[in-house]
């Protein structure tokens, strides 16, 4: 949510800057801006829509060797141009990701003091208060430290000041900021994908640092005096965040998910059984636990109920998952003796971040599993599991979702193990199915005839309904939102049995009802509830495991699930509904890998 990224050097900065804004459309925005420095003048351009939009309004004679760019998405303020950043207050001029949450009270004693305001911006606020402290002789350093201690809330901020020309100063609070290091000059990027086309050295910003970037050197402030930086080498490539040859990126992620989960899986396995050593992670952090809380937001909130049950049906230990919103809102009464499991494709999910704080605070151990490193969840925690899923580029999450699952797996048959309810040949067998699972994704990527023909027969659609039970309603919620973040199309997943409690109203003639069967042992529970739709006039549509039930039986339109176990009939179900997700909303001519009003990370609460 939201993009910053900045160039002092040797060569031309708006060229950097919108190769770098760019890259980074891919976490959600509605309007981009870039600030340039030429001649001693500033300038500020900004455009709503595409960064292409952008682009169009920088001519020749724009040229500079220092500027900040940003993406919005819009919080304080409608979608405009007035509203776009960067933003300028007298000699300062600024980008911002994060929240201000006490801007109102500050935009009006500011008012009062002679500023005035051209936005409905937080950010607007925040350049006008460092330009109040940013007086004669006053070092850009001290007028920052001096305005963020009347700040409250979270921040980026990439910051030029007039009279410091061909410099940029940055500083963040809960909400990431990196620099890169680069032969022809220094990068300032809330994300370290926009950095990897210029180069592959960067150094994290510590909270309460200011980094000031000059064409040849980058000096790392603190309250205490001037730093050494700590630069690291990415272990991303340009290249795996590119397409590569695939329409769009969601259809490429998909496509890598078996690679994906073997990556992740592999690491983590010893002698047929779960094995976390890999992470630094001994029996030790489980022992003494008495109950488990999974947190997330969106798919990963989705995937953390499937990891509670599976860690509750193979280790009995009470296991819960939570929206990371409502965690510290409405905590469970007792705390004592729980490990909280934190769940982030990103690293920088705002409301997990704050659950992750809040059950530190309460003395919880903090485990989390992430998708990328060096970020603000991984110091957080106390112990991090890494998916190598590689960047996710798409805003809707496919290998992120597949690459969790197979952790919680994992991590519930280890914890089984752990407590003795598990013994050691029927953990071996279960790890055994997971590692089959990884060749059935390839071989449903193979066989998509059906789902290609289902997505012709539903994509005009504006209702679905999705039906399961257990694990499979759990499967549901990921299915139904991936149909409706992408395509558009309502969508909404309800527990089987729950339908005849109201639901079932909202059931029309031809509405079409996906109902997902791999809980063989709940099979007939469900398919009586599919029925039910059907004498309703519902288009049913089921995923059945092979020689359960025959396809008569279950429904208008059926696709055979692969596989002989549990978790992989659960793969290839996450492989079929993502994959339909896809199929329609191509049909429906939407922006696939940038769905409206989304943002890939979301760093506001």
């Amino acid at each position: 949510m939201c993009g910053i990224i900045g160039y002092v050097g040797t060569e031309n900065a708006s060229r950097r800057l919108i190769e770098g804004l760019k890259i980074l459309e891919y976490r959600g925005y509605d309007s981009s801006g870039i600030c340039l420095l030429s001649r001693g003048e500033i300038s500020i351009i900004r455009a709503v829509g595409r960064v292409e939009n952008l682009e169009n309004k920088v001519t020749d004679k724009d040229e500079s060797f220092c500027g900040i760019g940003h993406t919005r998405w819009a919080t304080h303020g409608s979608v405009s141009e007035e509203n776009a950043h960067p933003h300028r207050v007298g000699r300062v001029t600024l980008v911002h990701n994060g929240i201000i949450e006490n801007y109102l009270e500050l935009r009006t004693r500011l008012e009062g003091e002679g500023y005035s305001f051209k936005s409905q911006t937080d950010t607007e606020v925040a350049c006008a208060l460092f330009d109040k402290y940013y007086v004669e002789n006053v070092h850009p350093c001290v007028a920052i430290y001096r305005a963020v201690r009347e700040i409250r809330g979270s921040y980026a901020f990439g910051i030029m000041f007039d009279g410091y020309e061909g410099r940029i100063f940055g500083l963040r609070h809960r909400s990431p900021l990196l620099v890169g290091l680069g032969s022809d000059g220094l990068y300032l990027s809330s994300d370290i994908t926009a950095l990897l086309p210029f180069t592959k050295t960067y150094s994290l910003i510590e909270e309460a640092e200011v980094v000031e970037l000059r064409e040849k050197e980058a000096i790392f402030y603190t309250h205490d005096g001037i730093c050494d930086p700590v630069w690291q080498e990415a272990t991303l490539n340009y290249d795996q965040a590119q397409k590569g040859g695939f329409s769009h990126f969601m259809l490429k992620e998909i496509n890598e998910q078996s690679e994906s989960v073997r990556k992740t899986i592999i690491p983590r396995i010893s002698g047929g059984l779960p094995d976390f050593s890999h992470d630094g992670i001994s029996r030790d952090i489980f022992q003494g636990i008495k109950q488990i809380h999974i947190v997330g937001c969106g798919s990963a909130y989705n995937v953390g109920c499937m990891g509670a049950r599976l860690i509750e049906e193979y280790s009995r230990i009470s296991a819960s998952a939570f929206v990371a919103s409502e965690y510290r809102y409405s905590p469970p009464a007792n705390m004592q003796s729980t490990l909280v499991i934190a769940i982030s494709q990103s690293g920088e999910t705002a409301d997990t971040l704050a659950s992750v704080r809040y059950a530190k605070l309460c003395g919880c151990r903090v485990v989390s599993i992430i998708n990328a490193r060096e970020t603000s969840l991984a110091r957080e925690s106390d112990k991090v599991i890494y998916t190598y899923a590689g960047p996710e580029i798409a805003v809707a999450t496919t290998k992120g979702f597949a690459t969790q699952l197979s952790i919680l797996y994992l991590l519930s048959v280890y914890l089984g193990i752990f407590t003795s309810k598990l013994d050691t040949e029927v953990a071996k067998l279960k790890v055994d199915e997971l590692d089959s699972s990884v060749r059935l994704i390839e071989g449903r990527l193979k066989d998509l005839g059906q789902i290609e023909e289902l997505a012709s027969l539903i994509y005009r659609k504006e209702s679905c309904f999705f039906i399961g039970r257990s694990l499979d309603y759990f499967m549901c919620q990921e299915g139904a939102l991936k149909l409706k973040e992408i395509s558009y199309i309502h969508a909404q997943a309800y527990q089987a049995g729950e339908l005849k409690h109201g639901t079932i109203s909202l059931i029309e003639e031809g509405t079409p009802v996906i109902s997902l069967m791999g809980e063989v042992r709940l099979l007939d529970k469900t398919l009586s509830n599919v029925k039910e739709t059907k004498s309703r006039g519902a288009f049913t549509i089921s995923l059945v495991p092979k020689n359960e039930k025959s396809p008569q039986e279950c429904g208008d339109f059926v696709i055979t699930l692969m596989g002989n176990s549990l978790i992989e009939y659960l793969f290839d179900e996450l492989l079929c509904l993502q994959m339909l997700a896809y199929k329609v909303a191509l049909l429906r001519g939407c922006d696939i890998d940038k769905p409206r009003n989304l943002a890939k990370s979301v760093t506001v609460e």
